[in-house]
């Protein structure tokens, strides 16, 4: 194999989880959020991207992003799949960053 002097690059992901609980109303609510939920299977949406992470080849844990008021919920739903995040950041506010994504 011939190297081309290219340095491997580390990936970090970066999980937005929260939201104010409008879009999925009534399963979901201010202090119960879309990613705290389970809507295909066993593992809520939060944890299968908590997964999805883990099984990339070039990554380190994610930095999770989530509302104070979430952040025991978060900790805990990635314990259970064994998910260990760099850090859980919290926010005072929402942002209003799901218009971006259009």
């Amino acid at each position: 194999m011939i190297e081309l002097g290219v340095t491997p690059t580390m990936i970090q992901p970066v999980i937005l989880c929260g939201g104010s609980g409008t879009r999925l109303w009534p399963l979901s609510r201010e202090h119960h959020p879309k990613p705290l939920h389970a809507l295909s299977g066993e593992r809520t949406l939060l944890q299968d991207t908590g997964a999805r992470c883990r099984g990339l080849a070039a990554t380190v844990e994610p930095l999770v992003i989530c509302n104070e008021a979430h952040r025991f919920m978060v900790a805990e739903q990635l314990r259970r799949i064994g998910a260990r995040p760099k850090a859980i950041l919290l926010e005072p506010q929402g942002r209003g960053t799901a218009p971006l994504g259009l």
